[in-house]
């Protein structure tokens, strides 16, 4: 398997005559007029034809083949370290359980209690008839100092129709 090693600097003019080919950047002709160069002109060139016409890709040979298989063969596995598992995690996630479980009880709590004591009725009984009408009056005193309000204000009462 052969190893081509590269400077910084070809790599870099390398991707700048790829840009400049792709209408993406500048260079200058000077740059291009060397071996070198000319060398990685006619590359980028060719790749551009054989994109564009299959008639002009060289098919490789049998050899080529076995050369690439034998070399992918070669090649060590990748082989991932093994995962470390730590005792805090497993702890956590425990935690996590029982705190998803006390947020179920607290939420069906109130629908398995039944129902709440008879105290608590009358004393809403008794507010709802304590009131006098002033928050009407409330009411009607401030829609009269705010002005016309573009939005209807609606409310239900049960025995009053207006037709």
């Amino acid at each position: 398997m052969q190893v081509q090693t590269r400077s910084d600097n070809e790599t870099v003019w390398e991707e700048s005559i790829s840009a400049w080919v792709d209408g993406e950047g500048e260079i200058r002709p000077d740059d291009i007029d060397t071996p070198y160069g000319r060398q990685v002109w006619d590359t980028y060139h060719l790749i551009g034809d054989v994109m564009r016409s299959k008639e002009l890709a060289v098919q490789p040979s049998d050899l080529f083949y076995a050369r690439l298989s034998k070399a992918i063969d070669e090649e060590p596995p990748i082989v991932a370290s093994r995962r470390k598992v730590s005792g805090a995690r497993l702890g956590l996630s425990g935690f996590a359980v029982a705190a998803a479980v006390a947020t179920v009880v607290w939420v069906t709590m109130p629908y398995f209690v039944g129902q709440q004591p008879a105290t608590s009725v009358p004393a809403a009984t008794v507010l709802a008839s304590t009131d006098d009408g002033s928050l009407g009056d409330y009411v009607d005193a401030h829609r009269q100092f705010a002005g016309v309000n573009p939005i209807r204000q609606v409310s239900f009462d049960g025995g009053a129709h207006s037709r």
